[in-house]
């Protein structure tokens, strides 16, 4: 049964939402590098330690097997999430940095020199650099699907950049600079047409929107749950079925074999193929947690809480003429970057700070964005469902403080 979305009652789930900053109540809008947790996932994370924790798979003992049990839970909460085909093609990692080294290393064992990547000009560092990898160490081209200058994913100009050479298409479903949603289903038609495999970093669009992950078609998604409402150090990858049987493992060790002996190994199947070691086992709990209690929630009425502040937060932002907001494409998710004439955006985060108000400032993990835009910053403001209008407020008159310092 779901329950009544009430932002108030909401925000009495979220312990750090109550406390104080710099003498002023907390106004945390930096939802995008890393959500706040419910009550709920530190209480899952506790109860596993207090009651249940031991490692997964191998042990016969009860607390082995309670373990596992709600490790594997875990797992199954996730591919309903995203509506995996099945829980066997969900990998966990330890973040979304992980995801993309897996599917790149994996995949680059067979990129050669002259073969091509393409990324988007939105892309996070950790969805370039181990594509870079192979640039360094392959000899692949990394090619760069162009934005128009609202923001927007330019289709046309992708599709121009595929080539027969073209190994695999990487891109954003949804800016962390920009609030950007590109057209994840006409990529994957485009791209899938040239036989070419298709990975979607979905670590914000999975926080805002339902993923439906057969519906997209795509080969990758990856997710991250410390921006989902649960812990660090704990991912997610999806993989398409034809991929967990043909990609080779990533790491080496127990749990990911079959069988090993002095002259030779044997590999086991997805997922534990691409989960050597011990696993993130608190983190899956919490994770698995964090999605019980967005799934207690209709997701539309998330959805549309989002939406209002992103719709009211852009009008305010829109009378002070001495804001100019990046990236103003149709259909954005909650994520405003701005810039402020005559302020670092450093020293814009620092001045609001005093305010109580959490914005995240720099390049954010997107240097070749910042170049695409001709800036070297941005402060950014990230909206969770758990957002007011009032705090939009409280960002805008720290804003207009922060501006007669500068004037």
């Amino acid at each position: 049964m779901t329950r009544k979305f009430d932002v108030a009652q909401v925000r009495e789930d979220f312990p750090i939402l109550q406390m104080q900053v710099n003498g002023k109540p907390l106004v945390y809008l930096d939802s995008a590098a890393s959500a706040q947790k419910p009550a709920a996932v530190i209480a899952a994370m506790t109860q596993l330690m207090h009651t249940s924790y031991a490692n997964v798979h191998r042990g016969l003992h009860a607390l082995s097997t309670a373990a596992t049990e709600a490790y594997e839970g875990a797992r199954e909460k996730v591919s309903a999430f995203i509506n995996a085909p099945s829980a066997d093609q969900v990998i966990f990692t330890s973040g979304g940095t992980d995801s993309f080294n897996l599917v790149a290393s994996a995949l680059g064992q067979s990129i050669d020199a002259g073969d091509e990547i393409v990324l988007s000009q939105m892309e996070h560092h950790s969805n370039i650099v181990p594509w870079h990898f192979l640039r360094e160490r392959n000899g692949a081209a990394i090619k760069w699907a162009p934005i128009r200058d609202d923001g927007s994913f330019d289709l046309a100009a992708f599709e121009a950049q595929l080539s027969s050479r073209t190994k695999i298409v990487a891109v954003t479903h949804m800016s962390n600079v920009l609030g950007t949603v590109t057209p994840a289903q006409e990529i994957v038609r485009i791209a899938h047409a040239r036989g070419i495999p298709v990975l979607f970093d979905g670590c914000q669009a999975s926080v805002h929107q339902a993923i439906d992950v057969q519906d997209l078609d795509c080969d990758f998604y990856v997710a991250t749950g410390h921006k989902l409402y649960g812990p660090t150090g704990i991912g997610v990858l999806y993989m398409k079925r034809e991929w967990t049987e043909r990609l080779p493992p990533f790491k080496g060790g127990g749990e990911m074999i079959d069988e090993v002996h002095f002259d030779r190994v044997t590999y086991g199947r997805s997922p534990q193929r691409f989960e050597a070691g011990t696993p993130p086992i608190i983190e899956a709990v919490g994770l698995g947690a964090a999605i019980d209690y967005i799934r207690s929630f209709e997701r539309g009425d998330l959805i549309a809480q989002e939406h209002d502040l992103l719709t009211y937060a852009t009008a305010r932002f829109e009378d002070l003429n001495w804001i100019r907001i990046q990236g103003e494409a149709p259909g954005k998710g909650s994520i405003i970057s701005f810039t402020m004439d005559g302020a670092h955006a450093h020293d814009v985060a620092t001045l609001v700070d005093r305010q109580g108000v959490a914005v995240r400032a720099g390049h954010h993990c997107a240097q070749p964005l910042m170049e695409r835009l001709g800036v070297t910053a941005t402060a950014r403001a990230s909206f969770a469902f758990y957002n007011t209008r009032a705090e939009v407020d409280v960002l805008i008159e720290a804003l207009h403080r922060a501006r007669a310092i500068f004037a």
